[in-house]
């Protein structure tokens, strides 16, 4: 279909046309085109963008100053309380893909200029650095610090210049009180751990930020008084019959079921195997993108092997990806991310009747190593397989065999003997 046909059955097309995105419309066309995106989805996200349009000249926005803030605005603010003239796309699923390929594109041409940048943008695009040429943080850690002193130093300054002798405990208390009414004891503690970072890294700079650093809050550690929550074997039976082998996306969501539970890898480390990292003459697996940032290898287990090789010879799509795990659906030629590895195990734990207890893909890897130690497996060799650094962190295991602590506790005092 020609892309003037497309803009022609458009719905409030004079908005997209009329407006100052006017010159990237061809572009964002061939674009979705490229990753095989269908016709109606093309109109659908250029209803969107027009949509998007009209709002930034109702708002009196320059294009030069699109980005991700601005399209939070629109997502956050406005559509929830849109009275822009019917009919106008106001979903706003589709609304965040159609503007998330909106801000792609305009990266890749470089048509947001650097100078949109705000004080605070600049400052965390620093430390951002800073935590993955120093600190030696993944990618994936260093965004999430960076969005939460993100969220701080907006709080704190707005749009100005961040000015660390200007922050004081108070403002701190503030960040935290907001956060603690939507946010877990775990995700505070990383909060906390974030700011602690960025602190450091103004130290580094010649800022006095001890007291600041000594304001943050002391975020209560629960996890070691209660046992880790794991699949039980009629529990992960359940969960593993959940994948249907006769649909190409159920052997794929199966092949990575089996890396974790097989293998105790996280989510990341199995997005990023490609189709190298497998040794199938020596059954081994090279893990590059590793916490650690080392390469390690590991033997690849048979239930493992098989379950991939289905998958490599009746489910994967064809591709120009080398990544073991692609997208099945647009945008194609993709690897699949951590997010969607992620909502493909909540889906089997959905379609089991386990959704109410279990989620996310960390649950897997901790039945690996309970089902180790219950066999009889030493701390030492779980921290090695999960590829712990401390000893510690694999500790959490010693204390799941029921039955043979029962066998060495001591008896309490005044009960009855």
């Amino acid at each position: 279909m020609p892309t003037d046909t497309i803009l022609t059955s458009l719905v409030r097309r004079d908005w997209l046309t009329d407006s100052s995105l006017k010159s990237v419309i061809t572009d964002y066309i061939e674009a979705l085109r490229d990753q095989r995106y269908a016709e109606r989805t093309i109109r659908i996200y250029l209803g969107c963008l027009a949509h998007f349009s009209f709002w930034l000249k109702a708002e009196e926005e320059k294009f030069t100053y699109i980005d991700s803030t601005l399209v939070k605005r629109f997502l956050r603010e406005h559509l929830p309380t849109c009275t822009c003239p019917a009919p106008c796309y106001g979903n706003v699923g589709s609304s965040g893909a159609a503007l998330r390929h909106l801000l792609k594109l305009l990266s890749c041409s470089q048509l947001l200029s650097p100078t949109a940048q705000n004080p605070v943008t600049i400052e965390l695009a620093r430390f951002g650095d800073y935590l993955t040429g120093t600190c030696g943080l993944r990618a994936t850690t260093r965004d999430r610090a960076v969005q939460q002193v993100g969220a701080f130093l907006t709080q704190a300054y707005g749009s100005g210049a961040p000015n660390v002798s200007q922050l004081s405990a108070t403002d701190i208390d503030a960040f935290f009180a907001a956060l603690s009414s939507r946010l877990r004891p775990a995700s505070l503690r990383i909060a906390c751990n974030s700011l602690r970072s960025y602190f450091r890294y103004r130290a580094l700079l010649g800022d006095a930020t001890a007291g600041l650093a000594a304001a943050l809050p002391r975020v209560a550690d629960w996890r070691k008084v209660t046992l880790p929550k794991v699949l039980s074997d009629v529990e992960l039976a359940a969960f593993l019959n959940a994948f249907d082998h006769t649909d190409p996306v159920g052997l794929r969501d199966y092949s990575i079921a089996r890396f974790l539970l097989d293998l105790g890898l996280r989510g990341h480390e199995v997005a990023y195997l490609t189709l190298d990292s497998i040794n199938w003459r020596r059954a081994m697996l090279t893990i590059c993108n590793t916490k650690s940032k080392c390469v390690q290898q590991l033997p690849l287990p048979a239930t493992t092997g098989e379950a991939v090789a289905q998958y490599l010879q009746q489910g994967r799509p064809q591709t120009t990806s080398r990544r073991l795990f692609v997208r099945h659906r647009a945008p194609f030629d993709k690897p699949l991310s951590v997010a969607a590895i992620r909502n493909s195990m909540n889906r089997a734990f959905v379609r089991c009747g386990l959704r109410d207890r279990f989620c996310n893909t960390h649950v897997l890897r901790r039945t690996m190593a309970t089902r180790l130690q219950r066999s009889g497996v030493s701390i030492k060799e779980i921290a090695d397989l999960l590829r712990h650094k401390s000893l510690d962190t694999a500790s959490t295991y010693a204390r799941v065999d029921m039955e043979q602590l029962r066998a060495v506790a001591l008896p309490w005092p005044g009960s009855q003997q």
